[in-house]
């Protein structure tokens, strides 16, 4: 399983639209908006997972740039989340 990140979504996107749009190019394992915790809009963003690594380049090579509803998606790697910097000390 590969998984990707898709951004510039639209805002209305759904866990269920963003799987549809991807089904067509193989295998979508899952498929994730993240939405806001505070504000319960989505962030613009999410995750797709697809099977296999083949699925993943295509999926790259055919969705990046594409448009949704408006938007130029793009498309690339999920990069592992990298831990914050808790360390607030002498910021406001």
């Amino acid at each position: 399983m590969k998984k990707l990140y898709v951004g510039n979504l639209p805002y209305t996107t759904t866990d269920d639209q963003l799987r549809d749009y991807f089904a067509p190019i193989g295998m979508v394992v899952s498929a994730k908006v993240i939405i806001d915790k505070m504000t319960g809009r989505s962030k613009g963003f999410g995750f797709v997972e697809m099977e296999n690594d083949a699925e993943a380049d295509k999926a790259i090579a055919d969705m990046n740039g594409k448009d949704m509803d408006g938007r130029n998606l793009v498309v690339n790697e999920a990069r592992p989340m990298e831990p914050r910097n808790n360390d607030r000390r002498g910021s406001y």
